[in-house]
């Protein structure tokens, strides 16, 4: 697998389906979490009915995408609304799905997953990390749109994001759809060649710190 081919998927990494309106998101040290109430009602998140997508790219062009899938997780729900959660994120089911060619793709999610020695710790180092968490900490309205905050935990390391979702609430059945979101890598420790981090890199191997990021949940009682 050549080395530059690689750089260039390596921003994949964590991002989510982009969509063109994506904004990035404040990111805070992580808040404390709370226990739900014991009225509310537990969903348990349905793995095969949820996704996390991503996509990144180099400053100077070239973008992969993919997607992540969910390990487990629950939501609570209280009078109708959210009001705690937690998910986790199967780091090893990193996939690449803009290649065709088995060769790249498996070398890009090698590459992302850490699966050598020498690139172990560029990205996502699932072998040490293999899952990684979010969990909601709170569900506000803004500007008559839902903001999720909540503590996103990646290679052991948590910072508080917020992020605009679409949440609809059923007697049998939560969904968190959230709009395409950045979060800048850098806050994670995924440093591969960021331009902010590493120094006096050539223009074409700088990648982008920002990933973007998309989340669909369903769970049901």
């Amino acid at each position: 697998m050549k080395k530059n081919v690689l750089a260039v998927f390596a921003i994949a990494a964590l991002s989510l389906t982009a969509c063109k309106k994506e904004s990035s998101v404040e990111t805070g040290d992580a808040v404390e979490t709370t226990t739900p109430s014991t009225e509310a009602v537990k969903y348990t998140a349905q793995a095969a009915d949820s996704k996390i997508e991503w996509e990144g790219g180099k400053v100077s062009g070239g973008k992969h995408m993919g997607t992540i899938n969910l390990k487990e997780g629950e939501v609570f729900v209280k009078d109708g609304k959210v009001t705690n959660g937690k998910f986790v994120i199967d780091m090893n089911s990193i996939n690449v799905t803009d290649l065709t060619d088995a060769e790249e793709k498996a070398g890009l999610e090698g590459h992302l997953k850490g699966a050598t020695d020498e690139n172990a710790d560029h990205f996502f180092n699932t072998k040490k990390y293999p899952n990684g968490t979010f969990e909601i900490t709170n569900v506000t309205e803004e500007n008559g749109k839902q903001m999720v905050e909540g503590n996103l935990t990646l290679k052991e390391v948590s910072h508080s994001i917020k992020f605009p979702a679409t949440i609809t609430v059923t007697d049998n059945d939560v969904t968190v759809v959230s709009d395409a979101f950045n979060i800048d890598r850098t806050k994670w420790g995924v440093n591969f060649n960021s331009g902010s981090v590493v120094k006096d890199l050539a223009g074409d191997k700088v990648i982008k710190d920002e990933i973007t990021i998309k989340l669909s949940v369903k769970a049901t009682k």
